[in-house]
């Protein structure tokens, strides 16, 4: 049985690079052209061929956003964009303006095209339509529910891809004018100031925000395997690579043990719990169960506090002193409790017991982000390995 793909965003090429190591069957990314997401480093034409080539080494596959509602000063350059991104290597486009269709389907008939959620796709006939025009797979409207997707699916018999994890747009599929109103920021081709997110003065003692509570469908990923769902999308192509690496990682092993039979409530529990740690932010299912309403908004009162979770990257490994070597990210002291987490999804409980600097000068704390330390460790881990804070030793 083919499982379910899982869908990664990444705003460049080490993004990339972890989230296929840590289990995405495959990535979304966007060029530095006709992309939605501006503010992301996004790949030039090297890199989308380098992260192709990583890729593809490992069976994956990766597709390229080019879901700009175009205007008619962005046609320049873009089939010739089309050809060389091509001929980089790309599996897939992820498309909103019915122009590109024809144009890949006719000149590139091996690459896919993908509809774009920014289309707001809500009903089977749009679907269908889509279909007798070339589209291989439509990203549907996020505003759409359980029963809606399945009646989409079955009379439809297209490849359907739903989000499932990430920031939710306030306006319908992202479809959202105020970026242009309050910014003079374009959301729709590629300039999204996250107005939605702003908080508004009032003439209360609180003040108001528009703000959806983030896409959380760990729950339901059973129910959308069984409704014959093709593709599991996650959003934040500008995400860390920790909050990356632990999404990705945890939705593999959600998936995997689905499949495995082995996801029992206490398993899940915990990784419902490691989701819950890595955001900062509340979450929701939004409108897969119910309409939406105003539980899934934040209006008043919001809360976004980082946790300093992510305590380092390593990045190799001293044969010598028998010690891992790392990148610290955040405090830690001795006595802290970790785990150490790998990309082939392993899982080391930790005491930390004694720190050391590059030297291998003993430390009393780790307290500078960016320095380079050590810690004693029997072997030699997988590039893009993690730590992560459990418990405060003292």
């Amino acid at each position: 049985m083919k499982k379910i793909e899982l869908l990664a965003p990444a705003g460049d090429l080490e993004r990339l690079k972890v989230n296929l190591l840590y289990g995405a069957d495959s990535v979304y990314i966007g060029g530095e052209k006709f992309s939605l997401r501006a503010n992301a480093t996004n790949f030039s034409l090297e890199e989308i061929k380098e992260g192709c080539c990583f890729a593809h080494k490992l069976q994956k596959k990766v597709f390229l956003t080019l879901n700009i509602v175009f205007h008619n000063e962005d046609m320049e350059g873009v089939f010739s964009y089309i050809d060389q991104v091509v001929e980089a290597g790309i599996d897939a486009f992820i498309v909103s303006d019915p122009f590109i269709i024809s144009y890949i389907k006719k000149k590139h008939k091996k690459v896919e095209v993908h509809l774009s959620t920014q289309n707001s796709t809500s009903n089977y006939e749009a679907v269908n339509y889509f279909k007798e025009e070339g589209v291989d797979r439509v990203v549907l409207a996020r505003e759409l529910g359980k029963e809606q997707i399945k009646e989409i699916i079955e009379k439809t018999k297209l490849d359907v891809e739903v989000f499932i994890h990430g920031a939710m747009c306030t306006c319908f599929s992202g479809r959202c004018a105020l970026s242009n109103y309050v910014t003079n920021r374009d959301a729709n081709r590629g300039g999204c100031s996250q107005v939605c997110r702003f908080a508004f003065k009032t003439d209360e003692e609180k003040d108001f925000t528009l703000a959806t509570k983030d896409l959380n469908m760990a729950r339901y990923i059973k129910d959308l395997i069984n409704m014959g769902v093709v593709s599991l999308k996650v959003e934040g192509r500008m995400r860390s690579l920790y909050y990356l690496a632990t999404v990705i990682g945890t939705y593999r092993e959600i998936i995997d043990r689905i499949y495995d039979n082995t996801l029992t409530e206490d398993i899940m529990q915990v990784l419902e719990e490691r989701l819950n740690r890595v955001a900062n932010r509340e979450v929701s299912s939004h409108f897969f169960l119910k309409e939406a309403d105003w539980t899934d908004q934040y209006y008043t009162g919001r809360v976004e506090v980082s946790n300093q979770d992510f305590l380092g990257l390593i990045t190799g490994y001293d044969e010598e002193n028998k010690c891992l070597i790392l990148v610290e990210r955040n405090y830690f002291e001795p006595g802290d409790e970790v785990e150490i987490f790998t990309p082939d999804l392993k899982i080391y409980s930790y005491k930390i017991e004694k720190i050391y600097d590059e030297k291998m000068q003993e430390l009393e704390v780790a307290r500078h982000p960016e320095q380079v330390l050590k810690l004693k460790f029997p072997k030699k881990l997988a590039q893009y390995s993690m730590i992560r804070l459990i418990k405060k030793g003292k």
